[in-house]
């Protein structure tokens, strides 16, 4: 339900008091005015300023009430006063209320019957002569014309930043579905991955060597819970509680030996040269630097029938290289499939630079240079 705010009363009291008080005065400094004001004109005078309130709850209430207020009171020969001042501030708040051709229609119509008013008015008996009416009308049209322009313009700003903060919302929200995406694509894509690799080694040697059929069933139960965390965890920040992954650790290159594990116990020997400190590596550079290279490894398994990966991390200058190559079907896995493209959008949104292609010996190159500094 609206609800009236401070605002609307410094608006509402000023012209109140101005009115009640300023009407008397305005009779006396005004010639050809046979009807001073009384009770009904100070009533009148009321009901012309006290829906101001409503702008808020009901704009056509205002504007209808107020205006019928103001006919009134003209139309019965009490003197010109701070009753006008009404109109003007009508004009400003349904324009800045309304669509403009709306509040147009609205203040045409106003128009036309205060016009009506004033018509009625001179042909009131006594001395009231048409000039003092044609006098004010030249005045306060194009006042009343001024601030609907200036209502207009503010509620055309306000719709502009109303739209600003939706499109700005709307960006956010596809910016955390993209991440979740990729996050769950990383996460959940490597584990099932790597999960399909070791039930195939299990598969292949549970008549001939137990032992490591068992090893390689207690790495698909540690990678299912794994990934049902990683699952759990992006299912709670798509329920609005951050909470449980705030509390998650973000991996970096202290979990890249383990990553480098777990996929040389799929199949694919992995050769890991991390030439940088984990500790030395800015938090945001870890993050991606790891998930570079568990996106491309997982490629490796899934795509390039490689018996090898070289995986490579150092720092040049303000730059850090992730490098990743294997020794499989080289161009077979160029096709711009979701893994690269989530792995490219990682590294650029960085402000670094990625490559994927065929590598110069061969197989299947991924390269992320990182920005150091803009971590």
């Amino acid at each position: 339900m609206t609800r009236l705010a401070p605002r609307d009363l410094w608006l509402v009291g000023p012209l109140l008091l101005i009115g009640l008080g300023g009407t008397r005065a305005a009779f006396h400094l005004q010639q050809g005015v046979t009807l001073p004001p009384d009770h009904w004109a100070y009533l009148l005078i009321g009901l012309a300023v006290l829906p101001l309130l409503l702008r808020r709850v009901s704009p056509a209430a205002m504007l209808g009430l107020s205006t019928a207020a103001v006919s009134a009171y003209l139309a019965l020969g009490y003197p010109f006063g701070p009753i006008l001042l009404t109109v003007p501030a009508s004009a400003f708040l349904v324009a800045s209320s309304w669509p403009r051709n709306r509040a147009l229609v609205a203040e045409v119509a106003v128009v036309g019957v205060l016009a009506v008013a004033g018509v009625a008015r001179g042909l009131l008996p006594g001395d009231r002569p048409w000039n003092p009416i044609i006098g004010m009308a030249a005045v306060w049209l194009p006042v009343v014309a001024a601030l609907f322009a200036v209502g207009t313009a503010t509620s055309a700003r306000r719709e502009s930043a109303s739209a600003a903060r939706s499109e700005q919302a709307r960006r956010a929200a596809s910016e955390e579905r993209l991440r979740m995406a990729q996050e769950l694509h990383d996460v959940v894509g490597h584990g099932l991955a790597v999960i399909a690799m070791q039930a195939g080694v299990a598969l292949h040697l549970m008549d001939r060597d137990s032992e490591q059929a068992r090893v390689s069933l207690q790495a698909i139960r540690a990678l299912s819970r794994e990934s049902l965390d990683g699952l759990r965890v992006e299912l709670d920040r798509l329920r609005g509680d951050p909470g449980r992954a705030d509390r998650r650790p973000a991996p970096g290159l202290a979990e890249m030996a383990l990553l480098a594990e777990r996929v040389s116990a799929g199949g694919v020997e992995v050769r890991l040269a991390v030439g940088v400190r984990a500790d030395d590596l800015p938090p945001a550079l870890g993050v991606i630097a790891y998930r570079v290279v568990q996106e491309a490894l997982t490629n490796v398994l899934r795509h390039a029938q490689a018996d090898q990966a070289v995986v490579g991390v150092e720092r040049f200058g303000a730059e850090l290289l992730v490098r990743v190559s294997d020794t499989g079907r080289g161009a077979a896995t160029l096709a711009e499939g979701n893994g690269i493209r989530g792995m490219r959008e990682r590294v650029e949104a960085m402000g670094g630079r990625f490559c994927a292609g065929p590598g110069p010996a061969g197989g299947f190159e991924v390269v992320a240079r990182l920005p150091w500094s803009h971590a």
